[in-house]
C-alpha cells in the first residue's frame, strides 16, 4: 500500500484503481467495474441506476439489501421491495414471476430483481449459475442485480469462475473485506453505461476517493492470492458447524454449512452470544433467535479450538443450551 502508484480517481486517473477495476471486471466477466468504499454503497448504486423511485424490487425476505442496510433502498433510491421466501437461500422463481403479475392487478410495477450469493442469512448458501439463470429469466428482461459480496466464497465452493455466476445477472458487486482480508473496498461491474451512470452516484453518495490507490493495492493482493484459501475458511466452517449441532443447537443440520457461515436457531440468541463473548467468543444475532458464527483468515486451526471447548462448555449448561 505504501508503494502504490496513485492519482486522482475522481477524474479516472489512479492507475492502481484502474488496474484493480480492471482485474475485477475480468474476474466476474463484465465490461466495467468501478471501486467503492463498502458493499453497501456498491448495492445502493445499482438500485440508483437500474430503477426509479416508486419502483417495486423483488428480492429475498432475508437479503442483505432489504433488512441489514438500515433502510437505505427507500432513503436512496426511493424503491420498495416485494419480498419472497428465501428461508433456504434459494429464491423459486415461480414466486417471481407471481409478483411480476401483480402489475396486471394495478399494483406498482417490477423493474428489477435482487439476487444474494452467497446468502448470509441461511448459513452462506451459494447459488449455482444454473439456478441463477433461471431466476434471470424469470425476471422476463428486467435488470438483475447480484449482491455477491461473499461471491468469492461461492466460487470456491462450487468450483466455479466468477464469470459463470455472473454471466447471466446485470450489475454484480463483491467486497474485498471479507473472506479477502482488504481493509477497505468493494467493486461493482457491470454494462459500461451502467458504470458510468454509477460513477456520478457514486459521486451524490460521497463515495468517489482521490488518492485511492492505497486501497486498491491492498484490493489487488486480496484478488491475486486471498481467494484460494477460502477453502480453508470453509473447512473450519464445517468443523464449527458439526461442534454447533452437537452441542447448543441439537436441531441443526451440520450439512447445510458449505462456506464460511454457521447459522442456526437458539431459543435465546442474545443469551447465547453473550455467554461466547463473556468467554471470548464473538459471534452475532441475526433475529431474536438466530445466531451467525463466521469463519474468516483470523480464526485459525488453534483459535477454533478455543471456540470449540467454549461451545462445548456451554452445551452442558441448561440455560444456553439449545
Amino acid at each position: 500500500m505504501a508503494d502504490a502508484e496513485v492519482g486522482d480517481d475522481g477524474y479516472g486517473e489512479d492507475p492502481s484503481v484502474n488496474e484493480l477495476e480492471e482485474a475485477y471486471a475480468a474476474w466476474v466477466g463484465k465490461p466495467a467495474a468501478m471501486l467503492v468504499p463498502s458493499g453497501v454503497m456498491a448495492n445502493q448504486i445499482a438500485l440508483r441506476v437500474l430503477t426509479s423511485p416508486g419502483d417495486v424490487v423483488v428480492s429475498g425476505a432475508f437479503q442483505h439489501v432489504v433488512g441489514f442496510e438500515m433502510g437505505a433502498a427507500a432513503r436512496n433510491a426511493g424503491v420498495q421491495f416485494h419480498t419472497i421466501d428465501d428461508t433456504s437461500g434459494h429464491l423459486d422463481p415461480a414466486l417471481v414471476l407471481a409478483a411480476i403479475e401483480l402489475e396486471r392487478h394495478h399494483q406498482p410495477a417490477v423493474r428489477a430483481v435482487v439476487l444474494e450469493n452467497t446468502h448470509m442469512a441461511s448459513g452462506g448458501v451459494p447459488i449455482t449459475p444454473e439456478e441463477t439463470s433461471r431466476l434471470v429469466a424469470a425476471a422476463g428482461g428486467r435488470p438483475v442485480h447480484l449482491d455477491g459480496a461473499r461471491l468469492f466464497n461461492a466460487s470456491v465452493s462450487l468450483g466455479c469462475s466468477g464469470a459463470d455466476l455472473s454471466a447471466p445477472v446485470t450489475t454484480v458487486m463483491s467486497c474485498l473485506s471479507k473472506g479477502l482480508c482488504a481493509p477497505v473496498g468493494s467493486l461493482l461491474a457491470g454494462p459500461v453505461d451502467v458504470i458510468e451512470q454509477g460513477r456520478i452516484e457514486r459521486k451524490r453518495l460521497g463515495g468517489a476517493m482521490r488518492q485511492a490507490g492505497v486501497l486498491a493495492a491492498a484490493g489487488l493482493v486480496a484478488l491475486r492470492t486471498m481467494v484460494d484459501r477460502l477453502a480453508d475458511d470453509h473447512r473450519r466452517a464445517r468443523r464449527l458447524a458439526e461442534v454447533v449441532a452437537s452441542t447448543v443447537a441439537r436441531g441443526y443440520d451440520p450439512g447445510a454449512c458449505v462456506t464460511n457461515i454457521v447459522c442456526f436457531e437458539h431459543p435465546d440468541a442474545t443469551l447465547l452470544v453473550e455467554a461466547l463473548a463473556a468467554r471470548g467468543v464473538l459471534a452475532g444475532t441475526l433475529t431474536a433467535t438466530r445466531i451467525r458464527m463466521v469463519t474468516h483468515a483470523d480464526v485459525d486451526d488453534a483459535a477454533l479450538d478455543i471456540a470449540i471447548g467454549v461451545l462445548g462448555e456451554l452445551g452442558v449448561t441448561s440455560r444456553v443450551s439449545g
